[in-house]
């Protein structure tokens, strides 16, 4: 094993000290020495250098109910840095502008276009307001390539052209991520959700349509193609031809919508034993914990394997949200380093 450079170190100890403001807001250097087990000339150094490189400020100061010099509270420079999040639905799409510390600083709704360009760079320019973005995310019906960012055509996203991507990241002149919106919803319930803390677990997202996203191991599973997930396409043996078209039909019954969800629960729990699942979207939300204890029962009569079934309690839109956050992952690292 090599010992770390003093330039690695100091670079280690920076990341860790912006983590910190990141998570627990701002901290005077007393606080960031407690908490890190770093030396004062080390948490001094690193105060310097973060404030030279115009990472972090003095927000305020702490201590005037003691004896003695206040101690400065710093905290990040939250305008360092903006990112931008997308969510195309068929009946438009809406961006969200969040600054370095994931504050929304700008919202805007598109109507649906046959010129998608158009319609993206137009939204992302109104939510930013001018300010210069790092990086965006884009959240979209269909499978998305791991490797190549290709969106498969089956699903027939208005607008959407195999060049697009490309045009997008030349016009914006910026880092363009396109990501499956089941993804990006699981992601949000994994960090502010009903999954947060938890390392498996599957979203099975209920809106328009049915679909599902992977997390294991704390990571994401896209599969090889993209389509890990997707189990809206489930054949139920049944009536029904597909668990997509099940659900639609218990919407239009009002009746049997638990029995249908939790078959097509008890087809993933039997193959991954993921020990829990979030209903999201719209369907999900609106059922809350009635129809996930209706789906839980139901999954325990015919799975040994015990399986927690949750609402979604991520507040607004979970593939924004989603969106966001990965946007803002590619922006810290970009400019934390």
């Amino acid at each position: 094993m090599k010992t770390a450079t003093p330039a690695m170190a100091r670079a280690i100890n920076d990341r860790l000290a912006l983590d910190l403001l990141l998570e627990r807001g701002p901290l005077t250097a007393p606080q960031l020495r407690e908490i890190t087990g770093l030396s004062r000339p080390t948490v001094s150094d690193l105060v310097e250098r973060l404030r030279s490189a115009g990472l972090i400020e003095v927000t305020g100061e702490s201590g005037e109910d003691r004896r003695g010099p206040n101690a400065r509270v710093y905290g990040l420079v939250a305008d360092r840095a903006h990112v931008a999040g997308v969510d195309i639905r068929w009946t438009g799409l809406r961006v969200t502008v969040a600054d370095l510390t994931g504050r929304e600083v700008g919202t805007a709704v598109h109507e649906p276009s046959e010129d998608l360009h158009e319609a993206i760079t137009a939204a992302v320019a109104q939510a930013a307001g001018g300010r210069r973005l790092q990086a965006v995310v884009i959240g979209s019906p269909g499978l998305v390539h791991p490797e190549t960012s290709a969106l498969t055509s089956d699903y027939r996203v208005r607008g959407w052209h195999p060049g697009l991507l490309g045009e997008l990241r030349r016009s914006l002149g910026v880092q363009v991520v396109l990501e499956n919106e089941t993804n990006l919803a699981a992601i949000a319930e994994h960090r502010q959700g009903s999954a947060r803390g938890v390392a498996d677990f599957v979203l099975m997202w209920l809106d328009d349509g049915v679909g599902g996203a992977i997390v294991l191991g704390g990571k994401l599973r896209r599969g090889m193609s993209g389509g890990a997930g997707e189990i809206g396409t489930l054949d139920l043996g049944m009536h029904d031809p597909t668990l997509c078209r099940a659900v639609e039909v218990a919407l239009e019954d009002g009746k049997g919508l638990a029995e249908r969800i939790a078959r097509g629960v008890f087809a993933v729990v039997a193959v991954l034993d993921p020990g829990l699942v979030v209903l999201g979207g719209r369907i999900g939300r609106e059922g809350g914990e009635e129809l996930a204890a209706l789906v839980e029962e139901q999954v325990a009569l015919r799975s040994p394997a015990p399986t927690r079934v949750r609402p979604s309690t991520v507040e607004g839109n979970a593939v924004l949200q989603g969106a966001v956050l990965t946007a803002l992952d590619l922006a810290r690292d970009e400019v934390f380093g």
